[in-house]
């Protein structure tokens, strides 16, 4: 198995952690996570910050082989389908934008996201590689889970041992291969607008 480095390249060095951390599509058929490693993978996710620690995270892992895997694959994009059910599992992202009683979750997104950056760190600490994923048909996904109305599904998250891009088709090799890229800093800076004086509380 041929192990493919993308390390970033950065402006200053970063944790081997974070800049080593790519999306793969060619994952390990063979595969299987361990509890220990999902259980890892969460509390990763259970810790992340939130808004007045609300925690409008929700994960629902399927492992490969299962019915609830099934179901997961059936709602995703084609394209996805064909890479995503060699993973190790696939993992249904959700967040409550609204709390039980109904009331409004304006962070709950963002802070979902910081949770599942946090599992993704988790896995490359475990030697485990993770791609988020957005191609998925959203209704049936929701249909899928078990909760009360409140859950939007946000991402479906692969996860598993990295293998070599040879198993993939050649299209999809070659954006393995690619390198990485980000746009630069620079690009990225807003400046914040002074309030005129006659403006000002």
């Amino acid at each position: 198995m041929t192990e493919l480095s993308k390390t970033a390249t950065t402006a200053e060095p970063l944790h081997p952690l974070l800049a080593d951390r790519w999306s793969p599509r060619a994952f390990d058929p063979e595969h299987q996570l361990t509890e220990r490693q999902v259980t890892a993978l969460l509390e990763a996710a259970r810790w992340a910050p939130s808004a007045s620690n609300s925690q409008p995270w929700r994960f629902a892992v399927a492992h490969r082989g299962s019915e609830a895997h099934r179901g997961v694959v059936e709602a995703l994009s084609s394209g996805n389908q064909t890479w995503a059910p060699t993973a190790s599992a696939l993992i249904v992202v959700a967040a409550q934008s609204v709390t039980a009683d109904g009331a409004s979750r304006p962070w709950a997104v963002y802070d979902t996201g910081q949770a599942v950056a946090h599992l993704s760190v988790q896995a490359e600490h475990e030697g485990l590689a993770v791609h988020q994923m957005g191609g998925f048909d959203g209704d049936r996904v929701a249909a899928l889970l078990d909760g009360d109305g409140t859950l939007t599904p946000l991402a479906v998250v692969a996860v598993g041992r990295r293998v070599d891009a040879a198993r993939l088709d050649e299209t999809l090799a070659g954006r393995e291969r690619a390198a990485r890229q980000r746009l630069p800093i620079s690009d990225l800076l807003l400046s914040v607008r002074p309030v005129p004086v006659s403006e000002r509380a």
